[in-house]
């Protein structure tokens, strides 16, 4: 599925400080040890290193298994690494230890919950709200989704192999890309949650409409996008999860066995729930020494800025949960931020997209 690419360059459609601030996470970051589960207050922040991926999709008639096709393209050892204190207790100094991982994509299962839950856990800010009944709809939709997580090495062979699947896979969870259909789903009380708190978080009237109208009157069409993932996630992965999402969404219009199943997954429109960090007061003017530290916008996830631009509307919201303490964004808040994208335009997307990392 991977094929050969270069190394990413600055791409022109995001100023020097945003990427320079995003990118810096996955410097100061580390991959945490496989055995122990990622914080979930890490997810949809920026990574670096590039990895292989491999995955075994449920339709019979789609051949869409690809194994690594270069060193280049699996998870470097030498640059990812994770610290841990010394065990004579005295705290005063750190080891290194080099962590080899690879990432490989994967059907959501039931054993991915603990996993997926993390990535989720700050979906709708603090707000209490069904998230168990919406993590099982994602899981629960094997046909169209996907899960990223570091690869088994025996994770074609059966007995330990499959216990190990069956009892801790779940830990080594970095990534999350589901697409759910919110008329399908309407009736079930984490979608009800969902659609009462974005209702309530928008404040100006005339998208409210447009919202309400989305979220009642055409949810048959409306797809929800959810891609969530960890801070050491590699970015020159992103672009095949997306396509690996649009894919599976046309494969299951022909592919699923019954036509209203086919149908529900003919989205019209796709409705994102995001975050950026917005500066706290108004930009005046640039630096005169012309560096970016007045960007008004900073996209965490740097495809949400082509959503953004590419969107029908959207507006944004304060967070209430704590917000992040690093020095480099004092100036900044999160903020919530909710787009309506045409399916006429993913084509648009994916192309800005790859060129994000080809340019």
């Amino acid at each position: 599925m991977v094929g050969d690419r270069k190394r990413p360059a600055p791409f022109a459609g995001f100023s020097p400080f945003a990427r320079s601030l995003l990118f810096s996470a996955s410097s100061s970051k580390t991959l945490p040890s496989p055995q122990d589960p990622p914080a979930a207050a890490a997810a949809d922040k920026i990574p670096s290193e590039i990895a292989g991926s491999r995955r075994e999709m449920p339709p019979p008639k789609r051949a869409k298994r690809a194994e690594p096709s270069s060193d280049e393209e699996r998870c470097s050892s030498d640059e990812e690494s994770y610290s841990s204190d010394s065990d004579d207790g005295e705290g005063s100094s750190e080891e290194l230890d080099t962590v080899h991982a690879d990432f490989a994509f994967y059907d959501p299962k039931p054993s991915d919950f603990h996993g997926v839950k993390l990535l989720l856990k700050t979906y709708l800010d603090s707000k209490p709200w069904d998230l168990t009944g919406f993590i099982d709809l994602i899981l629960e939709q094997t046909t169209v989704g996907t899960v990223v997580k570091i690869a088994c090495d025996d994770e074609e062979g059966e007995g330990n192999g499959a216990e190990k699947s069956s009892t801790g896979d779940d830990d080594d969870l970095f990534g999350l890309i589901s697409v759910l259909n919110l008329g399908r789903y309407g009736e079930h009380r984490c979608i009800k949650d969902l659609k009462d708190y974005l209702l309530a978080v928008c404040s100006d009237k005339d998208t409210k409409k447009k919202l309400k109208q989305l979220l009642e009157v055409k949810a048959h069409d409306v797809g929800l996008l959810v891609c969530r993932r960890f801070v050491n996630f590699p970015y020159e992965l992103v672009p095949k999860m997306y396509e690996s999402l649009f894919d599976e969404v046309s494969w299951a219009t022909e592919d699923e066995p019954t036509q209203e199943l086919r149908d529900s997954f003919r989205f019209k429109q796709y409705l994102l729930v995001v975050r950026v960090l917005e500066r706290k007061t108004p930009v005046k003017q640039k630096a005169k020494n012309g560096t970016e530290e007045d960007e008004p916008i900073i996209y965490p996830k740097l495809e949400d800025e082509i959503f953004r631009k590419l969107s029908s509307w959207s507006f944004t919201f304060p967070i209430r949960a704590e917000q992040s303490a690093q020095q480099e964004m004092k100036n900044y808040k999160e903020m919530g931020l909710v787009m309506a994208v045409k399916a006429e335009t993913i084509p648009k997307f994916r192309k800005k997209l790859e060129d994000l990392l080809s340019e």
